[in-house]
C-alpha cells in the first residue's frame, strides 16, 4: 500500500493527461479515507516518496484513464511557468 505524505516532502506524483493536446494535465489527489480525486495544481496534488510508488498507483488505476508517475520538482516548476 502507499503512503500518503505532505506535498512537499514528496518526490512525485501521479498525472492523466485529458483528450486532446488542448486539456490540461491533472494529478491524483488522496484524501485521509482513500477517496480519489483529480485537480490541476501539482502542488495540490498527492506526493508519493519515489516514482516508484508513484508508477505503482498509476498502474494501479483503470487503463482508461492512461495515469503515470511524474517527477514532483519538474511539474511544479512547469506549471508556475505558465
Amino acid at each position: 500500500m502507499h503512503t500518503m505524505v505532505q506535498p512537499a516532502q514528496g518526490a512525485a506524483l501521479v498525472s492523466k493527461s485529458g483528450f486532446g493536446n488542448a486539456a490540461p494535465a491533472e494529478y491524483l489527489q488522496l484524501s485521509e479515507t482513500g477517496a480519489m480525486s483529480w485537480v490541476r495544481d501539482p502542488m495540490a496534488a498527492t506526493s508519493f516518496p519515489s516514482m516508484r510508488d508513484a508508477t505503482r498507483m498509476a498502474v494501479r488505476l483503470p487503463a482508461r484513464l492512461r495515469a503515470y508517475g511524474l517527477r514532483r520538482d519538474v511539474e511544479v516548476t512547469l506549471n508556475q511557468l505558465h
